[in-house]
């Protein structure tokens, strides 16, 4: 025996939440060609990495970090990019190695939405996992600006 139609038409199947790798992250985001000057950031809640990069070379360099927290950290971000007047942001989400969200996950993303209100920039999330690893790896005397480095030329080596 079927069950009859409901009146509702039919009903579209639940998407399935993403807690995979890159989970909720583009492989290849969509930038525009107008973005060719970027800032990168490796958020971390008392200090934050910034690099500096472009599209043509594909490379990034290390600008050092910011010693803040809370409203003081975000008000010296906004700072660096009014001295640096990139294109466009490139903030770096932190996932656990399977590639599930946590609490510093949603942290990052409030920053990245702060940054987007704050400096009307258009800022790109890109998954950031062993980043500072790799930048302590290399031997960086400053592993957060070693680490927004590694974030941005991964970013900028992915883009068509």
């Amino acid at each position: 025996m079927s069950t009859p139609p409901s009146s509702k038409g039919p009903s579209k199947p639940k998407p399935k939440p993403n807690y995979g790798p890159d989970a909720n992250l583009q492989a290849t985001p969509q930038v525009a060609a107008a973005h060719q000057l970027f800032l990168a950031i490796d958020y971390g809640q008392k200090r934050t990495g910034l690099a500096s990069g472009n599209r043509l070379t594909c490379s990034a360099t290390p600008q050092g970090s910011i010693q803040a927290s809370g409203d003081a950290q975000l008000t010296q971000v906004v700072q660096r990019v009014k001295e640096w007047q990139p294109d466009a942001l490139v903030i770096g989400i932190p996932f656990h190695p399977d590639g599930v969200a946590h609490e510093n996950t949603a942290r990052a993303r409030r920053f990245a939405q702060a940054l987007r209100e704050r400096t009307r920039l258009t800022v790109y999330e890109v998954d950031e996992r062993y980043s500072t690893t790799e930048a302590l790896s290399l031997g960086a005397s400053n592993a957060d600006a070693a680490s927004a480095a590694i974030i941005l030329e991964q970013f900028l080596r992915s883009l068509p």
